[in-house]
């Protein structure tokens, strides 16, 4: 059901069956290495290509989901996922490993959320028993396309991130235990004009906003509905700057509420300057570390906010500015979807 111009209600609540994290050597080191089901030693996962390794990481979160939710991937009709490599080819190259029906998605970071946005719809819809979606990124792949070459050593400013090594995916089912989807708010492009690639943070944090209003507003809700808001990879700039946003437009949220994925995964002492990014960081820390407090009883309804920047190397050449777009889930904790 719509609601306001831009929220889904799912009246049918899908479930989240089960999820599967990967990560690589950096985030083994990192915050939260406790939440992932598989970790590597090695960036290049025994392929010779960073890119190749970048499809090993999604293939065994496809993988690690399926196995945990005791199905056969036959059972599974649709996989919907995307990255943020060159016509998301290592997504491509997984659907094809995995065999499933497939939607490649593109939004830059907030891949995550619009894929569980998607998959939660059509769900909801009884237009599928079952959809695999996720999201990934390998570091020294992202890096290559969008910056430098790994081996250049290029000194960042303090306002970059660092892109996780990471996949993360999850099974929505119709019926099941486990967390809920219970709505989700559609983000629509924003673009300040900002044109530095080094800070994506800063330039994401308008379309955060933008979509917390609306999700609030659509449904009624006040801020402290949720125990956590929580976005994707704003890392310390973005998080700040969109904190400060919304308190302006009457949005007053505690700081301890107001979380980010990229602030989340990694610690202060590995000098990721302004925090984490990537589309494999929501989806590794919000289907491995936030779901994973929802099953203990630590939190009860959470919101996602997935951001991201969609911009290219092309358009970085061009100096065009940066739009961007934030995509929002609810998930609430516990009991049986019907």
């Amino acid at each position: 059901m719509l609601t306001g111009n831009r929220t889904w209600i799912f009246d049918n609540k899908p479930v989240i069956i089960s999820t599967g994290t990967v990560g690589g050597p950096f985030e083994a080191a990192g915050n939260i290495p406790d939440d992932f089901d598989l970790l590597h030693s090695d960036l290049y996962m025994q392929q010779d290509s960073f890119e190749k390794a970048h499809k090993i990481l999604l293939e065994e979160a496809c993988q690690k989901t399926i196995e945990k939710a005791g199905i056969q991937k036959e059972q599974v009709n649709f996989f919907i996922a995307g990255d943020l490599i060159n016509q998301i080819t290592p997504t491509s190259f997984s659907a094809k490993t995995l065999g499933t029906p497939y939607f490649g998605l593109f939004g830059a970071c907030s891949t995550s959320m619009e894929g569980l946005a998607l998959s939660a719809y059509i769900v909801n819809s009884q237009g599928a028993d079952y959809i695999l979606t996720g999201a990934s990124s390998h570091n020294s792949a992202v890096e290559k396309q969008f910056r430098y070459p790994t081996e250049y050593g290029g000194q960042k400013p303090p306002t970059a991130q660092w892109t996780v090594t990471g996949a993360g995916t999850a099974l929505i089912g119709r019926q099941g235990n486990g967390p809920r989807v219970t709505s989700a708010t559609i983000g629509k492009v924003i673009d300040m004009g900002l044109t530095d690639p080094f800070n994506m943070g800063g330039a994401m944090a308008p379309a955060a906003v933008d979509t917390i209003e609306a999700h609030l507003s659509d449904l009624g809700l006040a801020a402290d509905h949720y125990d956590l808001i929580i976005t994707g990879d704003l890392g310390q700039i973005g998080r700040q700057v969109s904190f400060d946003l919304l308190n302006e437009h009457g949005i007053n949220l505690p700081s301890n509420k107001y979380v980010d994925c990229g602030l989340t995964i990694y610690t202060k002492d590995q000098k990721v300057h302004a925090g984490a990014s990537g589309a494999g960081c929501s989806a590794v820390v919000t289907y491995g570390h936030f779901l994973k407090r929802m099953i203990k009883g630590e939190l009860n309804r959470i919101l996602v906010v997935a951001t991201g920047a969609l911009l290219s190397p092309l358009t970085t050449q061009q100096k065009e500015s940066i739009p961007c777009i934030a995509h929002a889930v609810a998930i609430e904790n516990g009991g049986e979807s019907q």
